[in-house]
């Protein structure tokens, strides 16, 4: 499907990624965790292919012998409020996408956009502007606009942020049906990792430039943390939530200090 090895970053002489690897199977869930900063976003355009890295290898899907079947869908998307675009309009302009061969035919398109919609639970607000949906609603128009190519494999940066905890357990529940029904595979962001725990099949904890990969319960330990941030950290779980805090006898950490509270900060602070 896709897979990353021996991944290193530099930007602006700052070193983002090191020797990071990632595989991804068809209908895997995969999580990517970390603080404000840790390389979540990085990682993500490496593994699109729109960010070369300073070193390592990246294996994509192939439709065709040429890169294909990837749907994306960035932190941020500026949608005009003004645009005379239905939420119909938005998912048609992804339809395309990176197939290969002449484009859909009009009836084709029409049929690949009520299906996609439907998929989403989209189709009863199709015909309104985008500009006039509610957050959880752009989200679910934005996610059939990456799915309506039929992507082998979704990459979704923080595709709950500033969603309210409704939507966006929903909008979770909806990529783990589409991925078991479609078997494609999803590599997600998010800064609340709570909210994927019952869905994610492995979670890739980032910080300090490394990775931590595995099943949530084997990763999200103290003394995995503790030695991926190379200073303690403690791990602590309340009523069926996790929280990652620095040790008490030890400085705040700069990487873990959003994990204070439980993972409920606006993700919109995310750094590269």
């Amino acid at each position: 499907m896709v897979s990353a090895r021996g991944i290193r970053v530099v930007l602006s002489g700052k070193e983002i990624l090191d020797g990071v690897d990632l595989a991804v199977a068809p209908g895997e869930f995969v999580g990517l965790i970390g603080a404000n900063g840790a390389g979540k976003t990085t990682l993500l355009r490496v593994l699109l292919g729109v960010l070369k890295p300073s070193a390592g290898t990246v294996s994509r899907p192939r439709r065709g012998g040429a890169v294909s079947g990837i749907g994306y869908l960035p932190q941020k998307v500026a949608l005009d409020p003004d645009a005379p675009l239905r939420a119909r309009d938005v998912v048609a302009l992804g339809a395309d996408g990176g197939r290969l061969g002449p484009p859909l035919r009009s009836a084709t398109l029409r049929r690949r956009v009520e299906e996609t919609l439907q998929a989403v639970g989209a189709s009863q607000f199709a015909d309104q502007r985008i500009g006039e949906l509610s957050g959880g609603q752009q989200q679910r128009v934005l996610l059939a606009h990456a799915l309506i190519s039929e992507p082998a494999l979704l990459l979704l940066d923080e595709p709950l942020a500033n969603l309210d905890p409704g939507s966006a357990h929903d909008i979770v529940l909806l990529l783990d049906e589409l991925r078991r029904r479609r078997n494609v595979a999803i590599v997600m962001t998010a800064h609340d990792m709570n909210v994927l725990l019952p869905v994610m099949d492995r979670i890739v904890y980032l910080a300090a430039g490394h990775a931590v990969t595995g099943p949530p319960d084997q990763v999200v330990r103290t003394e995995t943390l503790t030695r991926l941030y190379g200073r303690p950290v403690r791990v602590l779980r309340a009523e069926g939530r996790v929280m990652v805090l620095a040790d008490d006898e030890a400085p705040q950490l700069p990487e873990a200090a959003h994990h204070r509270q439980p993972f409920d900060e606006p993700a919109d602070r995310v750094g590269t």
